[in-house]
């Protein structure tokens, strides 16, 4: 026996409202890491690569993008972010995993050249990528994203220090910035968030 008609009708209706509501609430997706969209450009540079090539957004386009600042020298938190980095590519499924690119952007041209910084982000994860660029162009990209550095006074064998910020961007297949992770926050979470992300962007 089927049901009235009217009752049909009204069910119908009232499944129409409930998803137009769903629709229309404005409700952010909920992320582990700090959604900042909208709050800073999208990305935008022109690097070097460890084989000396030219490098911009365009080359990794259509993949989540992970940028961060550092240089090889560093004694603690650049080598504990990448192999932070490394331990939650590793916990993504591998299909999401190769839709992701992280940009290890060394703010110390000085003695970062291509063969130790190759020989470095390589030892990390074949999934990072390691670039560089004349002191002016490191700045003026660090200002876009509101971040800067500095060098230390060198001691008597030449080394200094770098400071820099540990802040790690995420950015979306477009170029558009979606994230702020810390390496504080559970490996686990941030690789939920980098493969809900990287399926957005394949759908």
């Amino acid at each position: 026996m089927s049901a009235p008609r009217h009752t049909t009708t009204l069910a119908a209706f009232l499944l129409g409202l409930a998803m137009l509501l769903s629709g229309c609430s404005g409700e952010k997706p909920h992320w582990n890491g700090k959604d900042i969209s909208g709050v800073m450009p999208d990305l935008e540079f022109r690097l070097r690569s460890v084989q000396g090539d030219t490098v911009t957004p365009g080359d990794s386009a259509g993949q989540v993008r992970i940028l961060f600042f550092g240089y090889t020298s560093c004694p603690d938190v650049c080598p504990t972010t990448l192999a932070y980095l490394h331990q939650v590519l590793e916990k993504m499924p591998a299909e999401a995993r190769d839709d992701v690119t992280a940009l290890f952007i060394s703010v110390d041209p000085k003695r970062d050249t291509p063969e130790r910084l190759g020989s470095y982000v390589s030892y990390f994860d074949s999934h990072i990528v390691g670039l560089t660029g004349s002191e002016d162009t490191l700045r003026k990209l660090a200002k876009r994203y509101r971040t800067t550095f500095g060098y230390g006074d060198a001691d008597n064998d030449g080394n200094y220090a770098v400071s820099h910020s540990s802040a790690i961007y995420v950015f979306d297949g477009k170029g558009r910035i979606r994230l702020l992770l810390k390496q504080d926050m559970p490996q686990q979470q941030a690789a939920e968030d980098l493969t809900r992300l990287a399926r957005q962007d394949l759908s």
